[in-house]
Formats: C-alpha cells, structure tokens, sequence
C-alpha cells in the first residue's frame, strides 16, 4: 500500500474516533481492517495521530492476538489444541492442514490465502477437535476431511 493511501486510512479512523487516545484498541482494531495488518507506518501514523507514545501503540498491538504486525491471509484458520480436542486427534488434523497448504503453524500461504495458526481452547470440546476458518466452525475434524473443508475457500 502506497504511503499516502495508508495515511489516508488511518487518518480517516483516527478522525472517526475523533483522535482519542482512550481508543487506542479500537483505532487499531479498525486500522487493521482498513489496512489488513498493523505495519509500522500505520502504528507510527496512529501514534502521532492520538499523541499516544510509540511503545505503548507497539505494547498494546503486540500483547493481543487479534492484531498482527505482519501481512496475514484471506482466511484465518484456527486448530484448536486443547486436551479434548487433542485427546480426539487435533494433531494429526494440523499436521494434514499443514500438508494440504505447505505451511507450517504461525505462517501465510505464499498466495496470502490462507494463515495457519493454533488457540488453546475454543470451548467447543464435544465437538472436537475443531477447526475455525474464519467465522466458520468445523467440528469432529479429521485429517480424511481437511481437503475437502479447504475447498470450500478461495
């Protein structure tokens, strides 16, 4: 994204918030969907923006896992790892995702469709193991249907 085009996003959500430093959080959270991730010129834009020093825009878009730092996909793919679901094989589902994709876990696809990544629990341990793509909730996953849920995303 061209700088001046950045600029113009993140000033557009700064002014939205009116370019208050207590919205800190939802500034970042509408900048990264403007944007698609948090890059440097876009934190340094909203540091100046909400008078906000740099290290505590940097702390506060590094200490959650909804913000991201790098570019990350279209679709965000989450394998949940906790004990139901790894007691009933989620290892072997990551392990076939990872297969299927050529990636390994915390990394994009080369064609940023796709970012693999693994969350502890998703609460939904009768289901497991299951497998969040997106908003979309895969339940009783196993690597036998991983191709074909995959598909199902373009």
């Amino acid at each position: 994204m061209a700088a001046k085009q950045l600029k113009e996003k993140v000033g557009q959500v700064l002014a939205k918030y009116q370019h208050d430093k207590s919205a800190l959080i939802d500034v970042l959270h509408d900048t990264q969907a403007a944007i698609g991730y948090l890059q440097r010129e876009a934190l340094e834009e909203i540091h100046l923006g909400l008078d906000v020093p740099l290290s505590r825009v940097y702390s506060v878009a590094t200490f959650f896992k909804a913000f991201s730092l790098t570019p990350r996909g279209r679709h965000i793919i989450n394998v949940c790892m906790g004990t139901a679901c790894h007691v009933r094989g989620s290892d072997r589902v990551l392990e076939e995702i990872e297969k299927e994709l050529g990636i390994k876990t915390g990394s994009n696809t080369r064609d940023l469709r796709f970012t693999l990544e693994t969350v502890n629990c998703v609460g939904a341990c009768a289901l497991g193991p299951m497998v969040i793509i997106g908003e979309d909730y895969h339940g009783e996953m196993s690597p036998e249907k991983v191709s074909g849920v995959l598909k199902n995303y373009s």
